[in-house]
């Protein structure tokens, strides 16, 4: 089978397509024919070398941690009912916190972390909720917006942005969508936002003015900058680290609650959120993106229109 490597940390250069003996499920796994491979911003940051304190990598690798694709085979203690069936599963090691395996042809992958998908659904179109489904579900449950609040959504154009805008202006939110340039502004708006903001331009948060809540999915400058916008009672959700790292919330600001990714939706299960979120796509109640895809030996160029923040929606390699 074909899988793409990376050969050492670097530059999207370091990003090898080779081939790979076949893949043979062991204990307690499934081996996947793989129909779709997610691609998230943060693979191009391990690609670089970052967060080797948090994942233990060490080139060569196969990057990816999330795919969509038909069982081919079982383990020889795995229930012969996942022979066949179409399903999302976390490739990563550790229990799917290292992210490896997934770009690939076919992948291995813990029977624990597969999920069946709705007939009703596309392999691509369920692969974008893998991620961010759950942490869509677990963000608005921690945030508790109320109709008529006045709602921030940084990198609103992203894959869990395209998700949010629609959820929040569903649920009697007035929405502001930010992000950076022209044609995400426009898509933004076409997506349900009430406002779109480019926070690349001096002023930005003078156009957004004072919110109740940030979903703030940027980090960085950005997302500190929004911090400073929320009302007295306000909620900041940080999640995302697009800019180079999570947003400062410090000096902590009076009445302004702040809650981290690892701490949304305490005390939920994060496989009822996905299910949730599976069956609201097979309804038709949201409508997954996929935003651009690319060919598996693409995958440089995938990594590309990511960092140069060209890409709108979910972006997805297609083996």
């Amino acid at each position: 089978m074909r899988a793409v490597e990376v050969t050492r940390f670097g530059g999207t250069e370091v990003l090898t397509l080779r081939e790979f003996p076949d893949p043979v499920a062991g204990s307690g796994q499934l081996v996947v024919d793989v129909a779709a491979v997610d691609v998230m911003f943060v693979d191009g940051r391990l690609r670089e070398g970052w967060g080797r304190e948090w994942f233990h990598l060490e080139p060569p690798y196969v990057p990816g941690n999330g795919v969509a694709g038909v069982v081919r085979s079982i383990g020889s203690d795995v229930d012969d009912s996942w022979a066949g069936r179409r399903v999302l599963a976390h490739t990563g090691q550790n229990n799917g916190m290292t992210p490896i395996g997934g770009y690939a042809e076919q992948a291995v992958v813990a029977v624990s972390e597969v999920e069946p998908m709705p007939d009703a659904l596309g392999l691509p179109e369920a692969l974008t909720l893998l991620h961010d489904g759950p942490t869509v579900v677990l963000a608005l449950h921690s945030a508790n917006v109320r109709p008529g609040e006045r709602v921030l959504v940084n990198a609103a154009s992203g894959s869990l942005g395209t998700l949010l805008v629609p959820m929040l202006t569903a649920a009697g939110a007035e929405v502001i969508g930010a992000a950076r340039g022209a044609r995400k502004l426009d898509f933004i708006r076409e997506w349900g936002a009430d406002e779109a903001v480019d926070y690349s331009l001096p002023g930005w948060t003078d156009r957004v003015g004072a919110v109740d809540v940030v979903f703030d999915g940027s980090g960085g400058e950005i997302g500190s900058a929004a911090y400073t916008l929320l009302r007295p009672g306000g909620r900041f959700l940080a999640y995302g680290s697009s800019a180079g790292e999570f947003a400062t919330t410090e000096p902590a600001r009076e009445g302004v609650t702040v809650v981290g990714i690892l701490e949304m939706g305490k005390g939920l299960d994060k496989r009822a959120a996905l299910r949730e979120m599976l069956a609201k796509a097979a309804a038709g109640v949201i409508t997954p993106l996929v935003g651009q895809t690319f060919p598996l030996d693409q995958a440089k160029a995938a990594h590309e229109a990511i960092e140069a923040r060209q890409t709108v929606g979910k972006t997805l390699l297609l083996p």
